[in-house]
């Protein structure tokens, strides 16, 4: 009898601790989609749409995309976190399996942003798919071609172009990333790869850097 009362008492925690699992999870997910659905309506805000169906249409594509890039990487996070948690003895095996998990979300990643910009494009026109990339990724490549412009006020033509075509190939790739940091972080390989291209093209980055630095003090300072 007194087992029978310990099993039934055991059930009834574990349905409790389910319950509580289930609604920690519901209002987890209840404020990501207050985040993401604001997030959506700040960049449609942006796009000049004036009719109200079509806006929602955009949004809902954009929330969307960011509900289903969230999937993939906390998905691929957890399945990685597994692994790494429970090693085995041979790390070979361990890294090739990590890899092929990576290489399911490349293949996921880039079939999800074609249909992600097919659907933007039934919508909307190429200026304003432009606008949405350049909210997704906080604007990094206006900012960081400034910047570069800023720094390095001798840059030809050609090496603006360059600039440019590279920072637009680290966005298409950042608006796919599963958070902020991984955003930066792709901005950040891509500007290693200009600054060696400037290096190789016999700027001293350094002193650029510098004499950059000695231009913004001379205009605060009113000089």
């Amino acid at each position: 009898m007194l087992i029978k009362k310990y099993l039934l008492v055991s059930v009834f925690i574990l349905i409790g601790l389910t319950s509580v699992k289930a609604q920690v999870a519901a209002s987890e997910d209840a404020n990501y989609t207050k985040t993401i659905t604001a997030r959506a309506d700040k960049i449609v805000a942006g796009l000049g749409i004036t009719d109200s169906a079509k806006y929602k249409r955009v949004q809902n594509v954009i929330i969307n995309q960011y509900r289903s890039l969230s999937t993939i990487h906390d998905t691929r996070n957890a399945q990685v976190k597994d692994i790494k948690a429970q090693p085995s003895e041979d790390k070979t095996a361990d890294n090739a399996k990590v890899k092929a998990i990576d290489d399911d979300v490349d293949a996921k990643l880039t079939k999800l942003h074609g249909e992600y910009l097919s659907k933007l494009g039934a919508e909307i026109d190429a200026a304003q798919i432009e606008k949405v990339k350049d909210a997704m990724t906080y604007n990094k490549v206006e900012v960081t071609y400034k910047g570069y412009l800023a720094e390095i006020p001798t840059l030809t033509e050609p090496q603006k172009a360059q600039i440019k075509a590279w920072l637009i190939e680290a966005r298409e790739k950042a608006i796919d990333a599963g958070s902020s940091d991984d955003k930066t972080a792709i901005f950040g390989k891509y500007k290693g790869r200009i600054n060696n291209y400037l290096s190789a093209q016999g700027y001293d980055l350094k002193k650029e850097q510098e004499e950059w630095q000695k231009r913004i003090k001379a205009g605060s300072t009113g000089n």
